[in-house]
């Protein structure tokens, strides 16, 4: 009788034929006949890769490398676990077995990817459901049924057997409880998602997934004490923080009931700063998180006993429970009132030693409780002292800002440095401002300046313009020695405004304004055209008569550009400011064009309209 290559009657050969055939020559141990099948199967049918076929081959594979001790090649070939179901139970044990073997033996806790292999083979054999039928195949070798008893203790012995050396394998490779491999194997009893060729050196499952176990199965300060030691600095937890984002979810949460332990200890800042991390990395607290941080910051910093108090920590305290809680509730406002009375009696223990942190722990306790006066009194108190030594130039003016002495004074009605101050602090502001050319804003400076200078405000608008003349005209005066040209017409401009826009008593000004302008005047008769003297004279602020020398200086100006226009050929132009020059020389009546019919000659003043415009 004619016999195929699997020993069997000549009869049709198939796929599943063909592997029946090298799983049971696999279970029966004859090896040598696994490779031929398998061969033929890859010759006629080639390699499979989308049906339960591709993974009964794929295990065999595997089981086949794992023997001939080719480990990469056995974790190439393992399926995922959900796939493991279509494969022969015994051929899976086999694999698994071999693999945990290898595992056991010296130097071998760096081989990430056998350790998957362990993991997801025994978790899927050692399944409460028993998708395999494990239980069926001891059955079958025992002859007998495996009684209930007898197959969850031994379920629990061969668990524990994979606990205890995967623990072993991670003491002894230092792995910490995010990245051990216990863990990963008791995730994946719970939720399978170890995937064999996919595991690396440092980790078998996603940190977050190894996280979430954790947390889960109540072992909160393994992840704790191992997020800690690959993140030293608590601080930079936060949600949106790339290197944290994470882990943020379980790590709040671990955070929060740690908090929640704490405050049961009696460690009241240590679990104020749990539940604020945790609020940074994302948490809500919750109705018990939040009576929690109410308790803590009532008793944080306070000792027991009354030993033991602690400023720092109550004031540190008091801060994070009152950010954490809801601020429109009873408890916030409970607390920062506690702890601005805390900042308070911090603040004046160090009002003379250390002014500049004494105004820190004032102006915070207004911060968290506006309505705190013994806060506003120690600010002001500060402040008077700083008024003072301003006044007497201990200390730069600048350091003090307008706005903050006059709500003291609004406070104080009767605070003399406050008003002393202000009036020289507008005062100078009105100096700089007209120094600077801002003549608009001038005038209101000047006011606040009155209105500092005298309580009773007996000041009217006259007084405001003799204050803005005043002002205007001593900004000339540090450059009177100057002789620049724009130095110089710095000065006739301020004058000029000062002139024609006060109508107080100003005969110093006009005397001093005709004095720049005839040093204006000589300057542009040495250093510029004869048109520069004379465009100046048309602007009609000195009148021809007011200065023999400025009058002088522009006819001067006429005659000199009469003579560059004649040798230009400019005729008529020259024979014009020949005619001015003369009229300027003869003296300009008191009305009327320049070449108009003169009246009677009188002494100009000033206010007179001479008819300069008609020079243009």
């Amino acid at each position: 009788m004619r016999v195929d290559d699997t020993g069997e009657p000549d009869r049709t050969v198939t796929a599943d034929r063909l592997l029946d055939s090298a799983e049971q020559a696999f279970l029966r141990a004859e090896f040598g006949a696994v490779r031929p099948l398998l061969r033929r199967f890859e010759n006629e049918f080639g390699t499979p890769d989308a049906d339960d076929t591709a993974v009964r081959y794929a295990v065999l594979r595997g089981a086949l490398a794992a023997r001939a001790g080719n480990w990469p090649e056995a974790v190439r070939w393992c399926p995922d676990t959900d796939d493991l179901g279509t494969a022969p139970t015994g051929v899976v044990h086999a694999l698994a077995v071999t693999a945990l073997r290898r595992l056991a033996e010296e130097a071998r806790h760096t081989e990430a990817g056998t350790a998957a292999l362990v993991i997801a083979l025994w978790a899927y054999l050692l399944d409460e459901e028993d998708p395999g039928d494990f239980r069926g195949l001891l059955t079958g070798r025992r002859g007998t049924p495996v009684p209930d008893d007898l197959w969850e203790q031994a379920r629990g012995h061969l668990a524990r057997r994979v606990t205890d050396l995967l623990r072993a394998q991670d003491v002894r490779a230092g792995r910490d409880a995010l990245a051990a491999w216990e863990t990963a194997w008791e995730a994946e009893r719970v939720d399978p998602g170890v995937v064999p060729s996919d595991a690396e050196p440092d980790s078998l499952i996603p940190v977050s997934e190894a996280a979430w176990h954790l947390l889960d199965h109540d072992l909160r300060p393994a992840l704790l004490d191992a997020y800690t030691a690959r993140h030293p600095d608590p601080g930079r937890w936060t949600a949106d923080s790339p290197d944290h984002r994470a882990c943020a979810g379980p790590l709040a949460l671990a955070l929060a009931a740690r908090g929640q332990d704490r405050v049961g200890a009696g460690e009241w800042g240590e679990a104020l700063a749990d539940f604020s991390r945790a609020a940074r990395l994302g948490l809500t607290l919750g109705t018990a998180d939040l009576a929690a941080v109410l308790r803590a910051g009532r008793n944080v910093g306070r000792g027991r006993n009354g030993q033991g108090y602690s400023s720092i920590t109550r004031i540190h305290g008091l801060e994070l429970a009152h950010r954490l809680l809801p601020q429109d509730g009873p408890p916030a406002a409970e607390l920062a009132a506690e702890l601005a009375t805390e900042l308070v009696r911090q603040g004046r223990k160090v009002l003379r030693s250390d002014p500049g942190q004494s105004r820190i722990r004032f102006a915070r306790a207004l911060a968290v409780s506006p309505d705190h006066e013994d806060a506003q009194s120690g600010l002001d108190e500060l402040l008077r002292a700083d008024l003072a030594q301003a006044l007497d130039g201990a200390q730069p003016r600048e350091k003090l800002h307008a706005h903050a002495v006059e709500d003291l004074l609004r406070r104080d009605p009767d605070c003399a440095p406050a008003r002393k101050w202000l009036e020289e602090h507008y005062a100078a502001q009105a100096e700089t401002a007209a120094n600077d050319g801002h003549r608009s804003t001038t005038p209101a400076a000047v006011r606040e300046m009155l209105q500092y200078a005298d309580a009773a405000g007996l000041y009217d608008e006259e007084r405001v313009d003799r204050g803005v003349a005043n002002l205007l005209a001593r900004t000339t005066r540090s450059a009177t020695a100057e002789s620049t040209r724009a130095a110089l017409e710095h000065n006739v401009d301020v004058l000029s405004t000062v002139v024609a826009s006060t109508d107080v008593p100003r005969r110093h000004l006009m005397d001093r304004l005709d004095t720049e302008l005839l040093r204006l005047a000589e300057h542009l008769e040495a250093t510029a055209s004869p048109s520069d003297v004379i465009e100046l004279f048309l602007r009609g602020r000195m009148r021809t008569g007011v200065s023999a020398r400025f009058d002088q200086t522009v006819e001067s100006a006429y005659l000199r550009r009469a003579e560059a226009r004649e040798k230009e050929g400019d005729v008529g132009g020259a024979r014009r400011d020949r005619a001015y020059a003369e009229r300027i020389g003869a003296g300009l009546p008191d009305q009327g064009l320049l070449f108009g019919p003169a009246p009677g000659r009188r002494q100009p003043r000033r206010d007179d309209d001479s008819g300069q415009e008609s020079l243009f």
